[in-house]
């Protein structure tokens, strides 16, 4: 009954994630604990730029906390929505300033990268527009880099920046939901396993990344052995 009584007056029980959780959720956790709602943005304006940092390892934190009591949730989803549109406006200004031509050099030019793949980049933004903004929100990494072309094409700023709003928020909105929901099921897992869902984490992204490298070597080699006149 005093347990109850201390969580009814306020933060007197609040968590500090550097003591209880422990690796990359801990440090996520401790980043929004510490700044608050404005922390779920600045985490997610760095997923924007490094996409191996996952917004779905990083949304059901915010949810998760606002189940905890500490930090509003329509908050967090707003932050979070802000963080994803000032760094859509990064990637945006990027393609506006350096146009086609020297984007596609620069992909050219960067190992490991596909000039077809801009390409189709380029070519489901002039198909479907807004539209291709507004899903690509929803999609990993897609979400990221569709901010791209839509620079090129000088899409309205302000048309693009609607168009993120509503995808980001929709994202947002559904994971930390999920965080929030599932709060009673998540704190003592993490509790108890952070740490290791951490390293679980690190390590699905780092064979992900080594999977895209070994495929993209792989085809780069069998092209160049492709070109080589036959002896």
């Amino acid at each position: 009954m005093s347990n109850l009584t201390i969580r009814a007056t306020g933060p007197v029980d609040a968590i500090d994630p550097a003591h209880e959780y422990e690796g990359f959720i801990g440090w996520v956790l401790n980043l929004m604990v510490t700044l608050g709602e404005p922390g779920v943005g600045i985490a997610l304006f760095i997923e924007t730029f490094f996409p191996p940092m996952p917004s779905e390892a990083v949304l059901p934190g915010a949810g998760f906390l606002a189940y905890d009591g500490q930090m509003n949730v329509w908050l967090a989803i707003m932050w979070a929505t802000i963080g994803c549109l000032v760094g859509a406006w990064g990637f945006y200004a990027l393609g506006a300033l350096l146009g086609r031509e020297r984007t596609a050099r620069l992909v050219e030019k960067t190992p490991l990268l596909e000039i077809e793949d801009f390409h189709k980049a380029e070519r489901f933004f002039l198909r479907f527009g807004g539209l291709a903004v507004l899903l690509g929100r929803c999609v990993p990494l897609v979400r990221s880099f569709i901010s791209v072309p839509a620079g090129i094409e000088r899409m309205p700023l302000l048309k693009f920046s609607v168009y993120t709003v509503i995808g980001s928020a929709v994202w947002n909105s559904l994971w930390i939901g999920l965080g929030f929901a599932f709060g009673p099921a998540i704190k003592p897992v993490l509790v108890q396993w952070s740490g290791l869902i951490s390293n679980l984490v690190l390590v699905v992204i780092a064979l992900l990344l080594l999977w895209f490298v070994v495929v993209r070597v792989r085809k780069i080699l069998k092209a160049r052995a492709g070109n080589t006149p036959a002896a």
